[in-house]
């Protein structure tokens, strides 16, 4: 039995109908940079997919997956700030979706942009979708039409970590760990992009328009002088009758996706990891008043109670130690069904909270139960006080406490992200299998203000050593720039344009984010807890 989170938000207040008015501001921007990336092309790139029978890769999608299952797409934003608006969704559609009632990690090249050229920041997402399909061992459907690497920017895609050859090794690791994976061959997979399909266990490949090789026709040409057409080098007939790179040659996209689904029918599925379950419920509150209750200005606090009593279900609420280390709410809930225990800031983390947090994170472990935190945090407790009584030390213990967690941890940012507070509350660093975040969400080492307040300062001692001084228009002048470069960087669509979350979603739809994706972490056995060494 739990006790229903008691709400006392009063929804006739002119403070919730301005944090509303405000919120319903930002989503409705939101949803128009959404559109846009999913959505608006130039027509004559739709002409030319048109020219060449292809169907846009959201329509190729949409036939993959069962009628009328979710699809959770991840990082629709992506690069969204970079190549100068044109690598939408950096280039590559990514979500976690069901093909014949498997769940599946669908990674679909998107040849409406370039040709599916890969960006830099393609190929993170596509190492990361890798990561997600390998922590969370999903299956996998990759929808192939690449042009390859984009060559002018070529050195930012090859050699590092990061890089496509990275993708090409956790393909490897996905087959070693016996995860399934398929290609479905629409387009020309050229360079790097022709290992997709050979390291993939199946290989479907569409007949005129469907290619693979290592060097296209004009990189033939170039190096060795052979002049040879794209279907001749490496088209279906040759793969399928002659070289065995791919198994299956087809007419149509339509009927390599009927053979798509009907390859995937034939996979095993696998047993999830054994969690307390119950049927699920609907939060007895309506979701959409989370839109009144999240702050139009990152400064001002709320209550996590009131988020929390929006997303779990039935409201109901377990409270972990309510009256010690306030300012870190903690407990157990259910998400469609699924048990949870959850982590939300109510303030700054102090020597209690952080204490309280790592108790918590250990006893979840403990008991199998997958983590959810919800940041609003500016980060730990400084100054005398509090150095004096430990915090690098407790907050040691949180942080080691939640990085050494072998159950699932999914993290929304729901507002700020702040100093170390970020690391704590289960990070981008800290191999969280989802980080989600909403549209007012800011991050960064520290706030805009504290940032420029904190230069002036340094600026200002200097001059003073040196025997000067700094009017007001000029410490402004310093302030200024570090202002305006900090509210950039610091923004919900700059972190996900760099890939700092799994994507931005509107809080009405965190509760089936966090479902679909407790349901995908769970594939993964939980191991039994172990920690390191706490300093006590």
């Amino acid at each position: 039995m739990m006790r229903r989170i008691e709400s006392r938000i009063d929804r006739q207040s002119e403070t919730y109908r301005r944090f509303r008015a405000a919120n319903l501001a930002r989503l409705e921007a939101f949803r128009r940079r959404q559109q846009d990336a999913r959505f608006e092309r130039p027509q004559r790139d739709l002409d030319r997919l048109a020219h060449h029978g292809k169907l846009f890769v959201r329509d190729r999608i949409e036939r993959l997956l069962d009628p009328g299952t979710p699809f959770l797409e991840l990082s629709s934003l992506a690069a969204n700030g970079e190549y100068d608006g044109d690598a939408k969704s950096a280039s590559v559609v990514v979500g976690i979706g069901v093909v014949s009632g498997r769940e599946v990690l669908v990674r679909a090249d998107d040849p409406s942009i370039k040709g599916g050229a890969w960006y830099p920041l393609t190929v993170k997402k596509n190492v990361r979708a890798l990561d997600i399909a390998i922590e969370n061992r999903l299956p996998v459907v990759h929808m192939c039409d690449s042009a390859g690497g984009f060559l002018p920017l070529q050195a930012q895609l090859f050699a590092d970590r990061v890089s496509a050859g990275r993708i090409f090794r956790n393909q490897s690791i996905l087959s070693q760990m016996g995860v399934p994976q398929l290609s479905l061959v629409f387009g020309h997979c050229t360079a790097g992009g022709a290992y997709i399909p050979s390291l993939s266990d199946y290989s479907v490949i569409l007949r005129g328009n469907g290619g693979i090789f290592l060097g296209g026709p004009p990189l033939v040409k170039a190096a060795t002088g052979e002049i040879v057409d794209a279907n001749t080098l490496g088209g279906a007939d040759v793969h399928t009758r002659i070289s065995g790179v791919a198994d299956y040659a087809v007419d149509s996209e339509d009927e390599a996706i009927l053979l798509g689904r009907e390859i995937v029918a034939q996979w095993t599925r696998g047993e999830k990891a054994r969690i307390e379950r119950r049927e699920p419920e609907p939060p007895a509150y309506d979701p959409e008043e989370l839109y009144g209750i999240i702050p139009d200005d990152i400064k001002i606090q709320f209550d996590m109670r009131e988020v929390i009593a929006r997303i779990v279900d039935g409201s109901l609420f377990h409270e972990y130690q309510p009256d010690y280390g306030t300012t870190l709410v903690c407990g157990y809930a259910w998400i469609w069904g699924q048990k949870v225990g959850i982590l939300g800031n109510n303030g700054v983390l102090f020597n209690d909270s952080s204490l309280k947090g790592a108790h918590f994170i250990e006893l979840c472990n403990q008991n199998r139960t997958p983590l959810v935190f919800l940041q609003n945090i500016t980060g730990f407790m400084v100054g005398r006080e509090y150095e004096a009584r430990g915090i690098c030390k407790d907050g040691a213990k949180f942080i080691m406490a939640q990085s050494c967690s072998v159950v699932p941890k999914l993290t929304v940012m729901v507002n700020g992200s702040f100093g170390a507070g970020n690391y704590g509350m289960c990070g981008r660093a800290y191999d969280g299998r989802f980080v989600f975040s909403w549209p007012n969400h800011q991050i960064g080492i520290m706030g805009a203000e504290q940032a420029a307040n904190t230069l002036g300062d340094v600026k200002v001692r200097q001059l003073e050593r040196a025997g000067k001084t700094l009017t007001e228009a000029e410490l402004d002048a310093i302030r200024r720039p570090v202002l305006e470069s900090y509210e950039r960087e610091s923004s919900a669509y700059y972190a996900t344009s760099q890939l700092w979350d799994d994507g931005i979603i509107d809080p009405v739809d965190t509760r089936n984010a966090l479902g679909i994706a407790l349901s995908a972490a769970l594939n993964t056995p939980i191991e039994r807890p172990s920690y390191g060494v706490l300093r006590l």
